[in-house]
């Protein structure tokens, strides 16, 4: 049995949060986002950001230039949009890897393993979901190419899934997102998967970080026992046709 072993290192990003916005710096990163106008891109800032209750922008590059811009960080980035308040945003840390994590679910979308729901999804409409959201940034000190910075992205979102349904019952919300970084001048790594160094840190600074940020957020609150008892959310109750090949 392989297990991962964390040691001690220098952070992958120096944090700041002013005015509900979180920057993460780290010059001439890469990212992948799955977030509002992501992608791959290069940069050497990413950003969380905290919306307002009743948030309604849809301009939402206009947006993110504004609260980036009264919050005093001239450095451009991917950034992602939150009804978390970032006084519960937490990280976590273990070999190469940090990870960063804002955790709300008032709008879970769940997803039933038992249904004899004969639902069509052409009728679904696509309405804005108050934003609870889990966001989501995991970087690494290594390098890594195109290909193996989106299987970390996808070993985040699998390890974000995970911990979500084990401590809240569902495996996410309608809104969450996730951006992997690396560092392209550093020396590279071949793979980022779950059995690899860098994928499997990952896997323990998502899911340690979102158990933070949840802790923090729900420490006076109680957790949403259903969708109904939620404020928000959806459950995806349809069956597909499957076929043989």
């Amino acid at each position: 049995m392989r297990t991962t072993e964390c040691w001690t290192f220098l952070a992958m990003f120096d944090v700041a949060i002013r005015d509900d916005v979180l920057q993460l710096v780290r010059p001439g990163t890469t990212w992948l986002s799955s977030g509002w106008n992501g992608g791959l891109l290069d940069a050497d800032a990413a950003y969380n950001i905290s919306v307002p209750e009743g948030f309604q922008r849809t301009d939402l590059d206009a947006y993110i230039d504004e609260r980036r811009a009264s919050a005093g960080f001239d450095r451009t980035g991917p950034a992602l949009l939150t009804g978390v308040d970032l006084q519960h945003a937490r990280g976590a840390r273990c070999g190469s890897v940090e990870a960063v994590v804002t955790a709300g679910i008032s709008n879970p979308a769940a997803l039933p393993m038992n249904t004899d729901a004969t639902a069509s999804l052409g009728d679904a409409t696509e309405e804005e979901a108050e934003p609870g959201t889990v966001n989501v940034i995991v970087g690494t000190t290594r390098s890594l190419d195109d290909g193996s910075l989106a299987t970390l992205l996808s070993v985040a979102v699998e390890a974000k899934a995970t911990t979500l349904l084990a401590e809240t019952g569902f495996p996410g919300t309608t809104t969450d997102a996730v951006i992997a970084a690396c560092d392209p001048n550093a020396d590279e790594a071949t793979f980022a998967g779950s059995g690899t160094p860098i994928g499997a840190a990952a896997r323990v600074c998502v899911r340690d970080a979102v158990r933070a940020s949840l802790r923090s957020r729900y420490e006076t609150r109680a957790l949403p026992s259903s969708v109904e008892d939620a404020k928000y959310g959806v459950t995806t109750d349809a069956q597909a046709e499957t076929f043989e090949l």
